[in-house]
């Protein structure tokens, strides 16, 4: 039997600035099964980005529930944009919030 690894419940976020509020997110949930594939996908500005800040504890969520299993509660993900430093290898990139994290 699957078990789940993460759920979402009714995830939103909105962005504050002075001129106002956006919502980047509204009411998102799902779960995410133990060998399951989750692909995000949507135009540039949908709040991809957004859900997964949320997800890796990068952003705090504006209202909803983040569930992880208790042994899976580990996040990573390489960002879109370069953000690599160009003198570690891939591998040492990838690993780098593990060796921060001291794991």
């Amino acid at each position: 039997m699957k078990h789940c690894i993460l759920e979402l419940q009714n995830i939103s976020y909105s962005y504050h600035t002075l001129s106002g509020e956006t919502q980047a997110l509204d009411n998102i949930s799902f779960k995410l099964m133990e060998g399951d594939f989750l692909a995000i996908v949507g135009p540039s500005g949908c709040g991809k980005s957004t859900l997964l800040n949320i997800i890796g504890n990068l952003e705090d969520k504006t209202s909803g529930k983040l569930i992880f299993n208790e042994n899976k509660n580990k996040i990573g993900y390489m960002f879109q944009t370069d953000c690599l430093f160009p003198w570690l290898t891939i591998l040492d990139n990838c690993l780098l919030g593990l060796k921060i994290r001291k794991e």
